[in-house]
């Protein structure tokens, strides 16, 4: 498995993590990292992630909400959300990875982690849908 995808799956885990403790984000991470040791590079990968997700929750969330028609956002299982916002965060921030990499990347670790054996198909789904409505050259 590469860095990349092994940092992806880390910002997954972190922000299950933040969002199932509560409490203080800071605190969480740096319990987080003293568990999981990680070459410089992968953490700075997934720390950017996280970040880049924390830096624009409200639009990221809002995106994803719009994108999953027919689902209430809340309802969405935790580490669906989760791979969703590490995926979307990526797509919409992320200049040096193409969108059909991060999408493939993001039903790959749904695939692993999912809530249910079905969940890669629904992210797939909504992640395509938030790729051609807010990614300019989606898919070229």
């Amino acid at each position: 498995m590469g860095k990349r995808r092994t940092a992806r799956e880390l910002a997954v885990q972190l922000l299950y993590q933040i969002e199932v403790g509560g409490g203080d984000p800071e605190a969480v991470k740096i319990r987080f990292w003293d568990e999981y040791r990680a070459e410089s590079d992968v953490e700075l990968f997934t720390s950017s992630l996280v970040k880049t997700y924390e830096e624009h929750a409200g639009e990221i969330d809002k995106i994803i909400a719009t994108a999953a028609r027919n689902w209430d956002f809340d309802r969405i299982a935790r580490v669906d959300r989760n791979i969703l916002r590490v995926a979307t965060a990526e797509l919409l921030f992320v200049e040096d990875v193409p969108p059909k990499v991060t999408l493939n990347e993001a039903i790959e670790i749904a695939k692993k982690y999912g809530s249910t054996e079905k969940s890669y198909g629904f992210i797939n789904g909504v992640l395509d849908r938030i790729m051609r409505e807010n990614v300019e050259g989606d898919s070229e």
